[in-house]
């Protein structure tokens, strides 16, 4: 059996590429809240994509944008690099939960 020993793996050590998934999604997350509240407030109005969809279809494309931006720009950074999981989970956490509190209609009503 022969091994293939050309391919470059990376080191056990790394975990910079995971982190920044990580702490992406919840960058996502929280520009969905945002996007929604602007909405909300009549700051920002999204485009209709997709017409059944109505404006929903704009929001989220553009959060999608943010996320691919976000993830994007933290891998290069972060690639190859040793981060700490716990500041990263617990930011990552703290978005996602301001986000889905930016989507609740009750919140809204404080606009």
């Amino acid at each position: 059996m022969v091994l293939n020993t050309d391919v470059a793996t990376p080191s056990s050590g790394t975990n910079g590429a995971a982190m920044a998934a990580i702490l992406a999604a919840g960058i996502g997350s929280l520009a969905m809240g945002v996007f929604v509240l602007a909405n909300e407030a009549g700051i920002f109005t999204a485009p209709s994509l997709y017409g059944p969809a109505g404006g929903l279809s704009g929001r989220s494309t553009f959060a999608v944008v943010v996320w691919l931006l976000a993830w994007s720009i933290l891998h290069a950074r972060w690639q190859g690099r040793t981060i700490a999981g716990a500041p990263v989970f617990a930011w990552t956490v703290a978005l996602i939960a301001i986000a889905a509190v930016a989507t609740f209609p009750p919140v809204w009503a404080f606009l």
